[in-house]
Order: C-alpha cells, then structure tokens, then sequence
C-alpha cells in the first residue's frame, strides 16, 4: 500500500530537497526510524486533550442541585433534582450524559471542580490563549505549553515525543512549537491513502536498504527519513487492516476523532498528545447567550456519549491504562441566566479527565454560589496545576520549562 507521503519522500531520495525534507516532514516520522526495528510495542503513556469552545456551562454539566441560589438564579435553566443523575447529597450530571455517571462509577472519569485561574479574561479568544499558552495576559508569547513540552523532550534519541491535531479546526496555540512540526489529520484514512502506482512503490520499497551505509551524509539522511516513513505506514496500516475498532462510535464529529487516536494509539506510531475539540473552533458552540437549554444538551449528549466510547475501546483493547482524555473551556458561565434563556461569560468550571489510572470520582470543592466573581464561580484549583499533573505524573516531561513556574501537581492516580 502506498500514499502520496511515500512518491514524496522517494521522489527525494538522493537530491538535495532533502533539505526542505527534514524541516517539514512530521516528527513522528523524522525520528521513528530509531525505532523501527523494534518489535515490542511501547509502553508510554499518552495524553488526549479535548477542547469544549465557546465556554462551557459547568453548573448544568455538574449540577449543584440543592443550592439555593442555583435554583434562585436560573428560573428556566435550572435542572431539577428528579432530572439529574445524582452523584451526591448535592450534586448531579446533566440528565444527557449518563454515560458520564457509568465512567465515574467504574473509576475511569474523575471531575476537577472550579478550575481557573485569578483575573481571568471572559474575552473568548484571550481567555483561550490564556490556556493554550499558560501564560495569563501575554499576549506576544506564541508557543503553547503543549508545543514547548515537545520541543523540551524532543531530541534525536527519543523517537517517542510527538503531538497530533485530530481535528478539522487549525492547529491550536496550544500545540505551539518553535523546532518540532505538528502534523494535523482528521482521520486515519489520511494515512492510507492509495498512489497511483502501487506497483512502483513495492519494487522501490524492496529496493530501499535496510540501514543507512552511504559515505553521502544527506542521501542517509532521506534514506533514513524515507526508512521511518514505511516503518511508521506499516505500523498504522497493520491496525487498519483489521477493520472497525473493536467498540462501535456514535456517529458524532467528537466520536471520530476520538476512533482515530484509538485506532493511531493501537498503531503504537510513538505518539504522546493527542487533541480533538469540540464545539466547532474559534466562538464554538458551548458560547449559549440565548436559547441555551437544548444547545448545551446536545453538545453534552456528544461529549459524554464519544468519551464513553473512547473509554470502552480502549478498556476492551488493553489500553485504557496508558491513556489520561482531559478536557476544557476556555472559561465557564455565569450563575444568572441573561434573559434570553442564555448565561453570559463566566470563570471557573470543571474539567474532566478519563482514563484507567485515576482514582476516579470528585476532585476539590464545589465552588460555593454564595461567593461569586462577578456572578460567576470563583476558582478553586489553578489550571496549571492540571497541566502540571499532566506533563510530570504522566507524560513524565518536566512542567516547569513549559508553564514557567513550578505548579503542585494534583493527586488523582491511583498509587
């Protein structure tokens, strides 16, 4: 099988574009040939991260049902306690995300109450660099802490280190690199792609040695590109040939990229982060000034219905121990409704996390209503000590070249 990745690569072999080559060829594919030969799958865990635009509504996602000024607040909004699934005297899922509950209850999801952080910006596109970047009110810093990460554990002995897009939406901030290329792609059919001459391609790969033995160092140097290339192909399209992943997806936008990081993890392709988003980008759907109450449902339904699923294909394939799925918003809601059955920019929410590591159910305290910033939840957890629990305890990169501080990691896996 071949794609047009493989006619570029050998139409390089042996010509000086080989230049151009290694500075824009995707890094999973620039280091994979150190481990090429390798036939024990990697062990490393991976990082999914999950982007809700527009600003979610965390006090009807994780629903404080018995507070009163919940309850005085949101005279159409308000979800009732017969209407929630109940985790608690006084807390309860939004009654379209069941699926939330079953995943809590089997100690693979666990909600990190009021994250935020101190002067938050409700201003979408600054708050949302606010947290690509890590770095509140700069407004000139253009790498995010996802990006900077991989360019720290990025170096020629580590083939393992790489970030994807799995998303329509352009290459976030937070993805942001200064040496290391992010490659985006919105399937996995992506890289299967049939050439138009499949034949010339197999008698070329026969060709191609098997190391690089050249006195010509930037022949090697394609040759050797070229090498990591068909490694990493055979890697994806020895997954893809066994057909569906094991689990059937919903047929949500969420859904299938959330299929593809499974079936590219099944891959075992040495990549370590992965993001997806939902909501559609940029001002995206979560942002319900109006007409709220079904809007937010629906994009509840998706989150918690492509989640679950992502859980139980990974759970079923052996895998869900290696995989922590985080995710957030640029910024939660008001606790006043405006009016218009909407609810206006606010601070703090939740975030959530999934995974077969965690020790699974309520992270913090519930932010009280009865002390609010500017009618909106104050935060109790700062959100770099979310990234830093991510890149320290599980990635195992270290946090504080990335986020500029040292930020206490969060105690949420299992020992």
């Amino acid at each position: 099988m071949s794609n047009p990745r493989r006619h570029f690569l050998k139409s390089l072999v042996g010509t000086s574009a080989a230049i151009s080559f290694s500075s824009v060829l995707p890094s999973l594919l620039n280091r994979s040939v150190l481990a090429a030969s390798e036939t024990e799958p990697t062990k490393d865990t991976v990082l999914v991260v999950v982007q809700l635009s527009g600003g979610n509504d965390g006090l009807n996602t994780l629903v404080p049902y018995a507070d009163d000024v919940y309850a005085r607040s949101r005279t159409t909004l308000r979800l009732k306690e017969n209407e929630v699934h109940k985790i608690g005297d006084d807390l309860g899922f939004h009654p379209d995300i069941p699926q939330f509950q079953r995943l809590l209850d089997d100690g693979d999801l666990m909600v990190v109450q009021g994250v935020g952080h101190s002067n938050s910006n409700r201003d979408h596109d600054a708050a949302m660099r606010d947290w690509h970047t890590a770095r509140p009110g700069d407004s000139t810093c253009q790498t995010g802490w996802l990006g900077r990460a991989i360019d720290e554990a990025n170096h020629p002995e580590d083939p393992s280190v790489c970030g994807v897009l799995v998303s329509p939406i352009p290459m976030p901030l937070a993805l942001g690199t200064k040496r290391v290329v992010i490659p985006s792609v919105v399937s996995a059919d992506q890289w299967r792609l049939r050439g138009p001459n499949a034949d010339h391609d197999e008698r070329m790969e026969t060709r191609m040695p098997s190391t690089v033995i050249s006195n010509n160092p930037l022949g090697d140097l394609v040759r050797t590109a070229s090498l990591a290339a068909y490694a990493t192909d055979a890697k994806i399209e020895s997954v893809l040939r066994q057909g569906n992943p094991s689990h059937n997806y919903p047929s949500f936008s969420l859904a299938k990229q959330l299929r593809t990081i499974s079936e590219l993890i099944r891959a075992e392709v040495g990549v370590r982060i992965f993001f997806a988003e939902l909501g559609g980008g940029g001002i995206g759907g979560f942002d319900n000034h109006a007409n709220q109450k079904d809007n937010h449902a629906a994009l509840l339904r998706e989150l918690s219905a492509s989640v679950a699923a992502f859980v139980d294909d990974l759970k079923q394939q052996r895998l869900l121990d290696r995989v922590l799925l985080m995710s957030f918003s640029e910024f939660g809601r008001t606790v006043s409704e405006n009016g218009r059955r909407g609810t206006g920019h606010g601070a703090a929410a939740p975030v959530f996390l999934a995974g077969g590591s965690l020790n699974g159910g309520l992270f913090g305290e519930r932010p009280r209503l009865s002390d609010l910033d500017q009618d909106a939840p104050r935060h109790q957890i700062d959100y770099r000590q979310v990234y830093a629990t991510a890149l320290d305890r599980w990635l195992g990169f270290p946090s504080e070249s990335s986020l500029a501080a040292k930020y206490k990691p969060l105690d949420i896996f299992a020992s």
